[in-house]
């Protein structure tokens, strides 16, 4: 069954054309530069509509459904020819620009927003630190009011857009005794004096995309640049996590359907005792398992799009699919490597890197540990 309309196909193929023929020819050197050039690929991307699907028109979005948002996803995640890129594209529509647009104020919003979606502006997520990360209730990051002013003090780290962004949201505690009522998402530019970068961190894959750790020093930001109301951030920011999660979850999918096709196109050509591999029985079934799972993950995705498309309390879903879809990345790349064989080991094959990329998903945007913890809870499981 499609259930993508006919005009989601031609987007979804826009951007496909995109990263075939404007991001992958690139891919080689940046993922050898470890960094690519964010402003340049960020305005095509605004250009073409990437980082405001469901926003506000007033702010330049295009204010569609959520099935755009997953078309967007599966697209970009079948089609670009490493994970970092995509990772840090997603930061910008799907993860440091949704609690601005539903709560920010209209200041901030022509600010920071609308020049996000234009693809103007490069954008992070400031909420991992270094001893808090899935446990975001543990952050030690502080917003101190003086006057009109926040003063911002503490570290964030694995952000991703990080030495490159010009803001970053930022979940800090603004009240250590209010518990959840505690914490405060405000917008902070990267020229803010007590803002720097204090590292750019080596990473095991996702190489093109900067990943930083950052360091907030008596950094002074207008009361305005807060999103929302005090104390509401981690409120605001659970709520962004579904999304986030989301659109993981079927750039997962879609990258393991393409590093399946590329096993299947390898053991097609590869011959071993007389026969390509592809005939063997055993290679055979282990296809069919895994094409099986992807669809069955799929399924998943799609179902929890129909939940938020209709504004469903879906965390349950999103976690499993979140859980899932990432799992099955790793089992596939795993599988890839093993059907490739010596050559599965080599840099030169896209298998390669397709393992060290996809690893990454079951850590970052809440630890499989995370998801199964939050499906355990909601299920009734815990004691």
């Amino acid at each position: 069954m499609d259930y993508f309309t006919p005009e989601q196909h031609t987007f979804m193929k826009t951007v496909r054309d995109f990263f075939e023929k404007e991001v992958n020819p690139h891919v080689e050197e940046w993922e050898n530069q470890g960094i690519f050039p964010a402003h340049q690929v960020f305005k095509r991307c605004g250009e073409l509509g990437l980082f405001g699907i469901t926003y506000d028109p007033k702010y330049g979005g295009s204010g569609l459904d959520y099935w755009w948002t997953a078309a967007y996803a599966e697209a970009m995640g079948g089609s670009c020819n490493c994970s970092g890129i995509p990772m840090a594209i997603m930061v910008q529509s799907d993860m440091c620009t949704p609690a601005l647009h539903d709560f920010g104020s209209e200041e901030l919003k022509e600010q920071f927003l609308a020049p996000s979606i234009k693809g103007e502006m490069v954008g992070a997520i400031g909420v991992t630190e270094p001893a808090a990360g899935s446990d975001v209730f543990g952050i030690q990051t502080t917003a101190r009011r003086d006057g009109d002013h926040y003063v911002i003090n503490g570290r964030k780290i694995f952000i991703t857009n990080g030495t490159q962004a010009d803001y970053v949201t930022t979940l800090v505690k603004t009240d250590k005794d209010a518990a959840h009522h505690g914490f405060t998402l405000i917008v902070v530019p990267t020229k803010t004096p007590g803002f720097s970068v204090a590292r750019k961190l080596d990473k095991v894959g996702n190489l093109s995309s900067d990943t930083a750790e950052l360091v907030y020093d008596d950094v002074r930001v207008p009361v305005a640049n807060r999103i929302g109301d005090e104390g509401l951030g981690f409120i605001y920011q659970m709520r962004q996590f579904q999304k986030e999660r989301m659109v993981a979850a079927f750039g997962a999918v879609a990258g393991a359907r393409k590093a399946l096709d590329a096993t299947v196109a390898y053991l097609k050509q590869r011959e071993a005792f007389g026969k390509p591999l592809i005939a063997k029985q055993y290679i055979q079934f282990k296809l069919a398992e895994l094409s099986t799972q992807i669809e069955l993950a799929r399924q998943l995705n799609y179902h929890c799009a129909r939940m938020i498309a209709a504004g469903e309390d879906c965390v349950r879903e999103t976690s499993m699919a979140k859980l899932a879809s990432c799992r099955l990345s790793r089992e596939v790349a795993d599988r890839g490597v093993q059907f490739h064989g010596g050559y599965g080991y080599m840099n030169e094959y896209p298998i390669s890197r397709y393992r060290r990329d996809s690893r990454l998903g079951s850590i970052g945007g809440g630890a499989d540990e995370v998801m199964m913890y939050i499906i355990a809870k909601l299920e009734n499981y815990a004691a």
